[in-house]
Protein backbone atom coordinates (compact mmCIF):
# COMPACT_ATOMS: atom_id res chain seq x y z
CA UNK A 1 0.00 0.00 0.00
CA UNK A 2 1.32 3.46 -0.91
CA UNK A 3 2.52 5.51 2.04
CA UNK A 4 0.58 8.84 1.98
CA UNK A 5 3.23 10.63 4.06
CA UNK A 6 5.97 9.75 1.54
CA UNK A 7 3.69 10.73 -1.34
CA UNK A 8 3.06 14.14 0.21
CA UNK A 9 6.73 14.64 1.02
CA UNK A 10 7.60 13.93 -2.62
CA UNK A 11 4.95 16.36 -3.80
CA UNK A 12 6.30 19.06 -1.50
CA UNK A 13 9.81 18.60 -2.81
CA UNK A 14 8.62 18.87 -6.42
CA UNK A 15 6.80 22.15 -5.96
CA UNK A 16 9.06 24.98 -7.10
CA UNK A 17 6.72 27.94 -7.11
CA UNK A 18 4.06 29.38 -4.86
CA UNK A 19 0.40 28.61 -5.33
CA UNK A 20 -1.76 31.29 -6.97
CA UNK A 21 -2.51 34.21 -4.70
CA UNK A 22 -6.08 34.77 -5.87
CA UNK A 23 -7.95 31.95 -4.13
CA UNK A 24 -11.60 32.16 -3.25
CA UNK A 25 -12.64 34.24 -0.26
CA UNK A 26 -13.28 32.68 3.12
CA UNK A 27 -16.82 31.31 3.48
CA UNK A 28 -18.91 33.04 6.15
CA UNK A 29 -19.59 31.37 9.46
CA UNK A 30 -23.01 30.16 8.29
CA UNK A 31 -21.28 28.11 5.59
CA UNK A 32 -18.83 26.56 8.04
CA UNK A 33 -19.90 23.17 9.31
CA UNK A 34 -16.81 21.52 10.75
CA UNK A 35 -13.58 22.09 12.67
CA UNK A 36 -9.98 21.22 11.83
CA UNK A 37 -7.56 20.35 14.63
CA UNK A 38 -3.81 20.36 13.90
CA UNK A 39 -1.20 19.04 16.33
CA UNK A 40 2.07 17.11 16.59
CA UNK A 41 3.58 14.57 18.95
CA UNK A 42 7.05 13.93 20.33
CA UNK A 43 7.18 10.39 18.92
CA UNK A 44 7.18 11.57 15.29
CA UNK A 45 7.86 15.32 15.27
CA UNK A 46 5.34 15.46 12.41
CA UNK A 47 2.00 17.08 11.58
CA UNK A 48 -1.32 15.45 12.44
CA UNK A 49 -4.88 16.50 11.65
CA UNK A 50 -8.27 15.65 13.13
CA UNK A 51 -11.77 16.69 12.08
CA UNK A 52 -14.92 17.39 14.07
CA UNK A 53 -18.47 18.14 12.90
CA UNK A 54 -19.78 19.23 16.30
CA UNK A 55 -16.79 20.90 18.01
CA UNK A 56 -16.71 18.29 20.76
CA UNK A 57 -15.54 15.02 19.19
CA UNK A 58 -12.45 15.15 16.98
CA UNK A 59 -11.38 12.16 14.90
CA UNK A 60 -7.84 11.87 13.57
CA UNK A 61 -7.54 11.50 9.80
CA UNK A 62 -5.13 9.14 8.01
CA UNK A 63 -5.73 6.44 10.65
CA UNK A 64 -3.97 8.60 13.21
CA UNK A 65 -0.76 8.79 11.17
CA UNK A 66 1.07 12.00 10.22
CA UNK A 67 -0.25 14.11 7.36
CA UNK A 68 3.16 15.65 6.71
CA UNK A 69 6.38 14.06 7.93
CA UNK A 70 8.52 16.55 9.84
CA UNK A 71 11.73 15.28 8.28
CA UNK A 72 10.45 16.21 4.80
CA UNK A 73 10.05 19.96 5.38
CA UNK A 74 12.43 21.11 8.12
CA UNK A 75 16.10 21.85 8.66
CA UNK A 76 16.30 19.76 11.84
CA UNK A 77 14.18 16.92 10.36
CA UNK A 78 11.36 17.51 12.82
CA UNK A 79 8.63 20.05 13.50
CA UNK A 80 6.76 21.18 16.60
CA UNK A 81 3.97 23.61 17.54
CA UNK A 82 1.94 23.67 14.30
CA UNK A 83 -0.52 26.55 13.98
CA UNK A 84 -2.99 27.01 11.12
CA UNK A 85 -5.09 29.98 10.01
CA UNK A 86 -7.06 31.03 6.94
CA UNK A 87 -6.46 34.48 5.50
CA UNK A 88 -9.50 36.62 4.64
CA UNK A 89 -7.36 38.29 1.98
CA UNK A 90 -7.03 35.29 -0.35
CA UNK A 91 -8.89 32.44 1.36
CA UNK A 92 -5.74 30.30 1.54
CA UNK A 93 -4.54 28.32 4.54
CA UNK A 94 -1.28 29.18 6.28
CA UNK A 95 0.68 27.06 8.75
CA UNK A 96 3.68 28.04 10.84
CA UNK A 97 5.77 25.59 12.86
CA UNK A 98 8.89 25.38 14.99
CA UNK A 99 11.83 23.77 13.16
CA UNK A 100 13.17 21.58 15.96
CA UNK A 101 13.71 17.90 16.78
CA UNK A 102 14.30 17.45 20.49
CA UNK A 103 15.42 13.83 20.01
CA UNK A 104 17.81 14.52 17.13
CA UNK A 105 20.75 12.86 18.86
CA UNK A 106 18.74 9.80 19.85
CA UNK A 107 17.51 9.41 16.26
CA UNK A 108 21.00 9.75 14.79
CA UNK A 109 20.33 13.17 13.27
CA UNK A 110 23.17 14.90 15.14
CA UNK A 111 25.87 13.98 17.63
CA UNK A 112 25.02 16.57 20.27
CA UNK A 113 21.99 17.08 22.51
CA UNK A 114 21.09 20.29 20.67
CA UNK A 115 22.02 21.84 17.36
CA UNK A 116 24.35 24.31 19.11
CA UNK A 117 26.27 24.71 22.34
CA UNK A 118 24.42 24.23 25.63
CA UNK A 119 24.92 27.92 26.43
CA UNK A 120 22.01 28.68 24.08
CA UNK A 121 19.63 26.74 26.31
CA UNK A 122 16.92 24.13 25.77
CA UNK A 123 16.18 23.45 22.11
CA UNK A 124 18.24 26.40 20.79
CA UNK A 125 16.87 26.22 17.23
CA UNK A 126 17.02 29.15 14.81
CA UNK A 127 14.36 28.40 12.19
CA UNK A 128 10.62 28.41 11.59
CA UNK A 129 8.76 26.50 8.87
CA UNK A 130 6.10 28.35 6.85
CA UNK A 131 3.55 26.49 4.71
CA UNK A 132 0.74 27.58 2.38
CA UNK A 133 -2.17 25.72 0.79
CA UNK A 134 -5.40 26.50 -1.01
CA UNK A 135 -7.10 23.17 -0.31
CA UNK A 136 -5.54 21.70 2.89
CA UNK A 137 -4.14 18.84 0.83
CA UNK A 138 -1.31 20.32 -1.23
CA UNK A 139 1.26 22.50 0.51
CA UNK A 140 4.30 24.59 -0.32
CA UNK A 141 6.87 25.09 2.42
CA UNK A 142 9.86 27.27 3.31
CA UNK A 143 12.41 27.13 6.13
CA UNK A 144 12.99 30.62 7.56
CA UNK A 145 16.20 31.22 9.52
CA UNK A 146 15.61 34.15 11.88
CA UNK A 147 19.32 34.63 12.59
CA UNK A 148 20.15 34.95 8.89
CA UNK A 149 17.23 37.25 8.09
CA UNK A 150 17.97 39.68 10.91
CA UNK A 151 21.63 39.19 11.86
CA UNK A 152 22.15 42.60 13.45
CA UNK A 153 19.70 41.95 16.30
CA UNK A 154 19.09 38.20 16.20
CA UNK A 155 22.32 36.81 14.76
CA UNK A 156 23.05 35.01 18.02
CA UNK A 157 19.51 34.27 19.14
CA UNK A 158 18.88 31.48 21.62
CA UNK A 159 15.73 30.03 20.05
CA UNK A 160 12.65 30.71 17.93
CA UNK A 161 9.55 28.77 18.99
CA UNK A 162 5.81 28.37 18.58
CA UNK A 163 4.99 30.66 15.65
CA UNK A 164 1.39 31.68 14.99
CA UNK A 165 -0.12 33.61 12.10
CA UNK A 166 -3.02 36.08 11.97
CA UNK A 167 -4.27 38.53 9.37
CA UNK A 168 -3.73 42.14 10.39
CA UNK A 169 -6.57 44.15 8.77
CA UNK A 170 -4.84 47.46 9.42
CA UNK A 171 -1.70 46.33 7.58
CA UNK A 172 -3.49 44.16 5.02
CA UNK A 173 -1.01 41.33 5.51
CA UNK A 174 -0.22 38.31 7.63
CA UNK A 175 1.46 38.85 10.98
CA UNK A 176 3.62 36.06 12.39
CA UNK A 177 4.30 36.16 16.12
CA UNK A 178 6.48 33.76 18.05
CA UNK A 179 8.69 33.21 21.09
CA UNK A 180 12.31 34.32 20.92
CA UNK A 181 15.27 34.13 23.25
CA UNK A 182 17.13 37.10 21.79
CA UNK A 183 20.56 35.88 22.88
CA UNK A 184 22.06 33.27 25.23
CA UNK A 185 20.85 33.85 28.77
CA UNK A 186 18.13 36.33 27.78
CA UNK A 187 14.53 35.65 28.92
CA UNK A 188 11.91 34.23 26.57
CA UNK A 189 9.71 36.94 25.10
CA UNK A 190 7.06 37.13 22.36
CA UNK A 191 7.83 39.07 19.17
CA UNK A 192 5.92 39.79 15.97
CA UNK A 193 6.87 40.28 12.32
CA UNK A 194 5.11 40.44 8.96
CA UNK A 195 5.32 37.88 6.16
CA UNK A 196 5.52 38.41 2.43
CA UNK A 197 2.46 37.62 0.27
CA UNK A 198 3.89 34.26 -0.79
CA UNK A 199 4.48 33.31 2.87
CA UNK A 200 8.07 32.38 2.19
CA UNK A 201 9.88 34.84 4.46
CA UNK A 202 9.52 37.54 7.09
CA UNK A 203 9.88 41.11 5.85
CA UNK A 204 10.15 43.13 9.07
CA UNK A 205 12.54 42.77 11.99
CA UNK A 206 10.70 41.12 14.92
CA UNK A 207 9.45 43.54 17.59
CA UNK A 208 8.17 42.88 21.10
CA UNK A 209 4.45 42.11 21.23
CA UNK A 210 4.11 43.00 24.91
CA UNK A 211 6.04 43.61 28.12
CA UNK A 212 5.43 41.43 31.16
CA UNK A 213 5.34 43.24 34.54
CA UNK A 214 7.96 40.96 36.08
CA UNK A 215 11.03 40.95 33.86
CA UNK A 216 12.30 37.83 35.65
CA UNK A 217 9.34 35.74 34.45
CA UNK A 218 9.66 34.18 31.01
CA UNK A 219 6.65 34.45 28.69
CA UNK A 220 5.87 32.42 25.58
CA UNK A 221 3.21 30.77 23.37
CA UNK A 222 0.98 33.74 22.60
CA UNK A 223 -2.31 33.21 20.74
CA UNK A 224 -4.46 36.08 19.37
CA UNK A 225 -8.18 35.78 18.66
CA UNK A 226 -10.53 38.46 17.24
CA UNK A 227 -13.38 39.51 19.54
CA UNK A 228 -16.89 40.39 18.28
CA UNK A 229 -16.46 44.05 19.29
CA UNK A 230 -13.34 44.51 17.15
CA UNK A 231 -10.80 44.11 19.92
CA UNK A 232 -8.23 41.33 20.23
CA UNK A 233 -8.04 38.64 22.91
CA UNK A 234 -4.55 37.30 23.55
CA UNK A 235 -3.73 34.28 25.70
CA UNK A 236 -0.15 33.42 26.58
CA UNK A 237 1.96 31.47 29.04
CA UNK A 238 3.73 32.99 32.03
CA UNK A 239 6.29 30.58 33.48
CA UNK A 240 5.43 31.21 37.07
CA UNK A 241 4.72 28.46 39.60
CA UNK A 242 3.04 26.65 37.99
CA UNK A 243 3.30 27.84 34.39
CA UNK A 244 -0.19 28.64 33.17
CA UNK A 245 -2.47 30.53 30.83
CA UNK A 246 -3.05 34.28 31.21
CA UNK A 247 -4.72 36.81 28.95
CA UNK A 248 -4.77 40.42 27.77
CA UNK A 249 -7.25 42.40 25.65
CA UNK A 250 -6.25 45.17 23.25
CA UNK A 251 -7.58 47.49 20.55
CA UNK A 252 -4.38 46.80 18.63
CA UNK A 253 -3.39 43.45 17.16
CA UNK A 254 0.31 44.07 17.79
CA UNK A 255 0.42 45.77 21.16
CA UNK A 256 -0.92 44.46 24.48
CA UNK A 257 -0.64 45.95 27.96
CA UNK A 258 -3.93 44.96 29.66
CA UNK A 259 -2.32 42.73 32.29
CA UNK A 260 -4.45 40.33 34.38
CA UNK A 261 -2.85 38.49 37.29
CA UNK A 262 -5.07 35.39 37.40
CA UNK A 263 -4.51 32.28 35.31
CA UNK A 264 -7.58 31.08 33.40
CA UNK A 265 -6.67 27.39 33.27
CA UNK A 266 -7.64 25.06 36.09
CA UNK A 267 -4.54 22.86 36.12
CA UNK A 268 -2.70 22.15 39.37
CA UNK A 269 0.55 21.81 37.42
CA UNK A 270 2.09 23.32 34.32
CA UNK A 271 0.39 23.89 30.99
CA UNK A 272 1.21 25.84 27.82
CA UNK A 273 0.28 26.51 24.17
CA UNK A 274 -3.17 28.15 24.46
CA UNK A 275 -5.43 28.43 21.42
CA UNK A 276 -8.81 30.18 21.35
CA UNK A 277 -11.52 29.21 18.86
CA UNK A 278 -15.19 30.06 18.41
CA UNK A 279 -18.04 27.57 18.47
CA UNK A 280 -19.95 27.87 15.20
CA UNK A 281 -23.36 29.49 15.53
CA UNK A 282 -22.77 30.46 19.18
CA UNK A 283 -21.35 33.41 21.06
CA UNK A 284 -19.07 31.02 22.89
CA UNK A 285 -15.31 30.63 22.69
CA UNK A 286 -13.08 27.73 23.77
CA UNK A 287 -9.58 28.21 25.13
CA UNK A 288 -7.67 24.97 24.54
CA UNK A 289 -4.23 24.38 26.01
CA UNK A 290 -1.54 21.69 26.22
CA UNK A 291 -1.18 20.10 29.67
CA UNK A 292 2.44 19.00 29.40
CA UNK A 293 2.54 18.05 33.08
CA UNK A 294 0.24 15.08 32.39
CA UNK A 295 1.55 11.69 31.28
CA UNK A 296 0.50 10.98 28.59
CA UNK A 297 0.12 14.51 27.33
CA UNK A 298 -3.41 15.82 27.02
CA UNK A 299 -5.31 19.03 26.29
CA UNK A 300 -7.36 21.05 28.74
CA UNK A 301 -10.31 23.31 27.90
CA UNK A 302 -12.15 26.28 29.35
CA UNK A 303 -15.06 28.10 27.75
CA UNK A 304 -16.12 31.76 27.83
CA UNK A 305 -18.92 33.99 26.55
CA UNK A 306 -17.57 37.31 27.87
CA UNK A 307 -13.76 36.92 27.83
CA UNK A 308 -13.80 37.50 31.60
CA UNK A 309 -15.17 34.30 33.13
CA UNK A 310 -13.96 30.87 32.08
CA UNK A 311 -15.81 27.59 32.67
CA UNK A 312 -13.70 24.40 32.85
CA UNK A 313 -14.49 21.63 30.34
CA UNK A 314 -11.87 19.13 31.53
CA UNK A 315 -9.51 17.18 29.30
CA UNK A 316 -9.85 15.16 26.11
CA UNK A 317 -11.66 11.86 26.78
CA UNK A 318 -12.38 12.75 30.41
CA UNK A 319 -15.52 14.77 29.74
CA UNK A 320 -17.50 16.03 26.79
CA UNK A 321 -14.43 16.86 24.69
CA UNK A 322 -13.24 13.78 22.83
CA UNK A 323 -10.26 12.90 20.63
CA UNK A 324 -10.42 9.64 18.70
CA UNK A 325 -7.13 8.30 17.34
CA UNK A 326 -7.54 4.88 15.68
CA UNK A 327 -5.23 1.98 16.41
CA UNK A 328 -2.68 1.38 13.67
CA UNK A 329 -0.51 -1.62 12.72
CA UNK A 330 -1.48 -3.41 15.90
CA UNK A 331 -0.49 -0.50 18.13
CA UNK A 332 -3.17 0.80 20.50
CA UNK A 333 -4.40 4.34 20.03
CA UNK A 334 -2.64 5.48 23.21
CA UNK A 335 0.72 4.53 21.69
CA UNK A 336 0.12 6.81 18.72
CA UNK A 337 -1.44 9.68 20.65
CA UNK A 338 0.05 12.05 23.23
CA UNK A 339 -1.00 15.03 21.07
CA UNK A 340 0.76 18.31 21.76
CA UNK A 341 0.46 22.03 20.98
CA UNK A 342 -2.71 22.11 18.92
CA UNK A 343 -4.81 24.59 16.98
CA UNK A 344 -8.47 24.53 15.88
CA UNK A 345 -10.06 26.48 13.03
CA UNK A 346 -13.49 26.27 11.34
CA UNK A 347 -13.76 24.71 7.89
CA UNK A 348 -16.68 23.80 5.65
CA UNK A 349 -18.25 20.34 5.71
CA UNK A 350 -17.08 19.91 2.13
CA UNK A 351 -13.49 20.65 3.10
CA UNK A 352 -13.73 18.22 6.00
CA UNK A 353 -15.10 15.46 3.78
CA UNK A 354 -12.34 16.05 1.22
CA UNK A 355 -9.74 15.61 3.95
CA UNK A 356 -11.36 12.41 5.15
CA UNK A 357 -11.55 11.14 1.57
CA UNK A 358 -7.90 11.89 0.81
CA UNK A 359 -6.62 10.31 4.01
Amino acid sequence: MTNPVKMLAAALCCLVCALPLHAKKVPGEKKMGAYLFTFFNDATHSLFMAVSFDGYTFTAVNDGQPIISGDSISEQHGIRDPHICRSPKDGAFYMAMTDLHIYGREHGLRTTQWERDEKYGWGNNRALVLLRSEDLRHWTHTVVRIDKLFPEKFGDLGCAWAPETIYDPAEGRLMVYFTIREKPGAPLRVYYSYADDQFTTLTTEPRLLFDFPDEKVEVLDADICPMPDGRWFMTYVAQENPAGIKYMISNSINHFDDYHTAQIDTEPRGCEAPNTWKRLGEQRWVVMYDVYSLNPHNFGFVETTDFKTFTPLGHFNEGRMRLIIPAHDGKPASAMASPKHGCVIPITRKEARRLLKKW
